[in-house]
């Protein structure tokens, strides 16, 4: 499998926005190959500081999302996680795939990526690099510059369109020689190699594999309210209260249909947000939650919580007992409907 080459030779470049992929970039532009910049967005990771290289770069950048392969990735990678959710090998995978796909479609001759040697333990070992290549299925067209003299030929080695002399041998998890480049190279303006891919963040992680353990189909939206508030597991369902007005504002943008809603009546405070099978006892911990996350509310021995059904908005009001001590019990409560006119 070779892609047909254009007059001026193209590579298709992986580009998280982090310093190594674009020293890659650097690298095969000044070899005088033209490069298109990929970038991979889901619910776990987006574009932004792709968007801010490619400014400096001065490359064409394309955005592809990959959330649907990603979910199920998550959910069984062959060849396991990381420290946390981390499904660093298989996803590596599915990219190079893409952009192998996207190669043959834009008449490019390889593929570009940032990956060191040995930067990270999981993922950019000796035997992580030859699995992504395999498995992919386009590890001959897959050129690594940062380690590439420590690394087998290539196809575009082998033809003589890149100079192996001109690529570099790094190794390590020290970022020493990569900000030298970065200096000789301009660039200036990069982010920390930490925080690229919320899979690595163990509160995150943690609300993941609660979701996943509720056996039902995770959609995009279940993902975006995990990134919002408190989150509450809780027989199957999930209890999603906010911290601040902001995050009252994005509960109240990604509340679906059948999500019932919470907050306090007489008092300003969180908005929470209910999903799942929404029963009695559910709706009662809910509206507790709601109460003692409020600073207002939280020593008061009886407050009064609103709540209705997103698609309806339909209100009513229910009392919840506190008690007179913060320690957490079983509230009592009493319901009472009112009308809409009441709550606008």
């Amino acid at each position: 499998m070779i892609a047909k080459r254009e007059s001026r030779v193209k590579a298709i470049a992986l580009l998280s926005g982090g310093l190594d992929s674009a020293l890659a970039v650097k690298i095969i532009q000044n070899l005088g190959i033209d490069v298109l910049g990929l970038t991979f967005v889901s619910p776990f990771f987006g574009a932004k500081k792709a968007k801010e290289m490619v400014e400096i770069l001065q490359i064409p950048h394309q955005v592809v999302n990959i959330t649907n392969e990603i979910i199920e990735i998550v959910k069984n990678p062959k060849y396991g996680y990381g420290k946390n959710m981390n499904p660093c090998i298989d996803c590596h995978i599915l990219m190079v795939k893409k952009a192998g796909e996207l190669m043959e479609k834009v008449g490019a001759s390889f593929i570009v990526s940032g990956e060191v040697l040995g930067e990270r333990p999981k993922s950019q070992n000796r035997t992580a690099l030859r699995i992504v290549s395999r498995e992919s299925g386009y590890g001959d067209f897959l050129l690594r510059p940062l380690s590439a003299k420590l690394l087998p030929l290539t196809w575009p080695e082998k033809e003589g369109i890149i100079d192996r002399t001109r690529l570099l041998g790094l190794s390590g998890r020290s970022r020493k020689p990569q900000m030298v480049l970065a200096r000789a190279y301009g660039i200036e303006n990069y982010p920390t190699p930490a925080g690229g891919c919320l899979l690595t963040d163990p509160q995150f992680s943690d609300r993941l594999k609660n979701l996943f353990s509720l056996k039902r189909r995770v959609t995009q939206n279940d993902l975006e309210i995990l990134k919002v508030g408190r989150n509450f597991f809780i027989n199957g369902s999930m209890i999603v209260v906010s911290r601040n007005q902001g995050e009252n504002k994005e509960i109240a943008q990604l509340a679906q249909d059948r999500d019932v809603i919470v907050k306090l009546k007489d008092f300003e405070g969180p908005l929470t947000l209910v999903r799942g099978e929404v029963t009695k006892k559910l709706l009662e911990k809910a509206a507790h939650y709601t109460a003692r996350y409020s600073s207002k509310a939280r020593n008061l021995e009886l407050v009064e919580v609103v709540y209705w059904q997103a698609s309806k908005g339909e209100k009513e009001v229910m009392k919840v007992a506190l008690g007179t001590h913060n320690k957490f019990q079983a509230p009592n409560t009493e319901y009472q409907r009112i009308s809409n006119d009441q709550n606008k």
